[in-house]
């Protein structure tokens, strides 16, 4: 059986040693193949576009003034900043150097940029011009940093990176393998914030592993999307550095606002498209509002379409409307010249992918960490399973450690693309992995007979009842998934009796204002409908039995998670 990765046959020993190349390796096999291609688009302030030439030859300039700054092999360099090209020459051009990028959200408050800096004792950051200026230049770690760039324009105070230059242009400094490309800050699978490592390995395994088979089908013809933050390892992993390893142009988005997202990928002449369920059902409640506007007549024409559509998509492999919808709808939010879309960060809703599915368009949908690099499973257009997060990568072990009667229990894998622990934390390491070496990764699911992972939810978030029963949050979460009228929901257990262990279940949710300002009616009322009728599609031992609403959105991670041990009320 031929895999992707066969290919690197041919690069091995010439561009390469070892299974598998570095990132830059990748670099400058895509630029000795398509160097004239677009590489890099962004289109705010206005329309800029490197090629792959360009790509390489920008990272070699920005590398040749780090290393005239100091920098050396494994120091550790902070990348701070909204997605651009910028971000991406930057994140290149440390590991060129040989150096280990530390990828900082960039809605992070200065002082936990400033502890994490510290912390893993950096010796210089790109950042925006904003963080930059907020930082304490006072303090010891900033004072030892071996120099200084912004990331977008310039100040008074520092160079920026679209300028910069060392007084003559310096070698890469190889890395192998095994040499660590990255750390990584998230909220780990045991509590606080750590700093996964990543070795090139890792990710470049991952990447490979991901377009294996039927997985995902791309070429140097698409152009990719990077709206999600780079900071995080699901977009740069599966969008940037996909983009890289097949010679695809990748258009850079700065916010996830959904009028600037439409423009970027109308103008871009996107082709895949990669979001999470809060803006497909953002996307997909657009458009179906359009067509209801449109009157009954049209309403139930369109509607009608879909079901037939659907229908001969999924028996018949025939997309007979998808023209007809590419003019009507698709095309008013850049989606008509798409050939897949990804999901990630968390599950679609079944009825948001059939709706999907019926407007002749596909979907790719994964589950992974930040740990695992991050992809563990995807599910194939040419077999994709509604209720499932995809099939267990090829090079991935995966077990369901404790299964229940029900076959549930907690997931770990062993693998390539598995970190090796956290940053100078051997306390979280030793805690993340089992006896046998496999990742503890405190998510809980089961696997059926073809390898495919279904998720249940957290271990952590788990409520149980008075009858024993467990409860997943989540589960009851993705029901809320098509109500326009809710922005935010939280399912949680609560102790109605101290003395008593067993938990009810909990709705919080933050309405929708925009909803509420457009159709008039008694919120609390409406609230409690919703209530009902997601109650009705539930067992007993799952009916939310209280509603909290809240005047205020919950806390959000960049990924648009919500932050559950920050929602008090």
């Amino acid at each position: 059986m031929k895999h992707s990765w066969d290919e690197l046959d041919q690069y091995r020993g010439i561009q390469f040693e070892g299974q598998w190349p570095t990132i830059i390796d990748l670099l400058c096999i895509t630029e000795q193949k398509f160097g004239k291609r677009n590489g890099f688009t962004v289109f705010k302030p206005e329309r800029k576009t490197l090629t792959f030439s360009e790509i390489l030859q920008e990272v070699r300039r920005v590398s040749s003034y780090l290393q005239q700054c100091g920098i050396e092999k494994e120091d550790r360099i902070i990348v701070n900043g909204k997605n651009s090209p910028a971000w991406a020459i930057a994140y290149l051009a440390t590991l060129y150097t040989g150096a280990i990028v530390v990828p900082l959200d960039n809605q992070m408050n200065t002082e936990r940029v400033e502890t994490l800096s510290s912390f893993v004792e950096a010796s210089f950051i790109f950042a925006d011009k904003n963080v930059l200026e907020a930082l304490d230049t006072e303090k010891d770690w900033f004072k030892e940093l071996k120099g200084h760039a912004t990331l977008l324009g310039s100040s008074e105070l520092y160079p920026s990176i679209t300028t910069v230059h060392a007084e003559k242009e310096y070698e890469r400094v190889q890395s192998s393998e095994h040499d660590i490309a990255s750390i990584l800050f998230t909220s780990g699978t045991t509590g606080n914030e750590k700093g996964a490592i990543l070795t090139h390995a890792n990710i470049v395994s991952d990447l490979y592993q991901a377009c294996d088979g039927t997985f995902l089908s791309l070429d140097e013809t698409d152009v990719l999307y990077a709206l999600l933050p780079l900071h995080h390892s699901y977009c740069c992993t599966a969008v940037l550095l996909e983009s890289i390893k097949h010679g695809a142009e990748c258009v850079f988005g700065q916010d996830i606002v959904v009028s600037r997202m439409i423009t970027d990928m109308r103008e871009g002449k996107v082709t895949i498209f990669m979001g999470i369920p809060l803006l497909y059902n953002k996307l997909l409640a657009g458009m179906m509002k359009e067509v209801k506007k449109k009157g009954f007549l049209v309403n139930s024409l369109v509607h009608t379409m879909m079901v037939i559509n659907g229908f001969a998509k999924q028996h018949l492999h025939w997309n007979p409307f998808r023209k007809t919808f590419n003019t009507l709808l698709l095309s008013k939010i850049g989606l008509d010249r798409n050939n897949f879309l990804i999901c990630g960060a968390g599950p679609l809703a079944p009825k948001v992918f059939k709706q999907y599915q019926q407007l002749g368009l596909d979907f790719i949908q994964g589950y992974g960490l930040t740990e695992t690099s991050p992809i563990l499973t995807l599910n194939p257009i040419s077999h994709f399973k509604v209720d499932s997060v995809g099939m267990v990568f090829p090079l991935v072990e995966m077990k369901i450690a404790d299964p229940d009667e029900n076959g549930v229990g907690e997931i770990r894998v062993k693998g390539p693309n598995i970190t090796q622990g956290y940053y100078n934390d051997p306390i979280h390491t030793a805690e993340l992995f089992d006896e046998e070496g496999y990742l503890k990764t405190g998510d809980l699911g089961y696997l059926d007979k073809e390898n495919y992972l279904y998720l249940k939810g957290r271990a952590k978030n788990i409520i149980v009842t008075e009858g024993g029963k467990n409860v997943y949050p989540e589960e009851i979460e993705d029901l809320f998934q098509l109500y326009d009228q809710v922005e935010q929901i939280l399912i949680r257990g609560y102790q109605e009796k101290k003395d008593i262990p067993s938990e009810l279940i909990e709705a919080v949710i933050y309405p929708n204002p925009d909803y509420y300002t457009e159709h008039r009616v008694p919120l609390q009322e409406d609230m409690e409908r919703v209530i009902k009728e997601v109650n009705q599609r539930v067992s007993g031992y799952k009916k939310i039995t209280r509603l909290t609403i809240l005047d205020e959105p919950m806390d959000m991670t960049s990924t648009k998670k919500i932050k559950r041990n920050k929602v008090t009320a």
